[in-house]
């Protein structure tokens, strides 16, 4: 039970191509965003879609594959963990975000 204290699974579309950076060791990492959908009817009767953004970021093999066959709107699956950080701007500014480490990717669709 230990690995699913913290395992994430989404099916969703890429809402921009992959950013690829490359470490000065050679590590790729990849970083792009997915949008999840949810359609559901609300009190009046209307159909409504809410669409949830996830920051995912993906390294070595997997970021050679999001590089390689990924773009913006390609459906995917992905299972990975959820990440917290914390970064300081130009300003001097504190910021936090959670990201989805990639830890499997599977493409669907076309």
């Amino acid at each position: 039970m230990n690995s699913l204290k913290n395992k994430v699974q989404l099916i969703g579309h890429l809402g921009n191509d992959p950013e690829m950076v490359t470490l000065e060791n050679g590590n790729k990492l990849a970083k792009f965003s997915l949008a999840t959908n949810e359609t559901f009817k609300n009190a009046e009767g209307e159909k409504v879609t809410d669409t949830q953004w996830h920051n995912i970021v993906a390294w070595g093999k997997i970021a050679e594959i999001a590089e390689n066959y990924l773009a913006k709107g390609k459906e995917v699956m992905i299972e990975g963990k959820l990440m917290s950080r914390a970064y300081e701007t130009k300003e001097g500014e504190k910021r936090y975000i959670t990201e989805i480490k990639c830890n499997e990717l599977l493409m669907l669709g076309k």
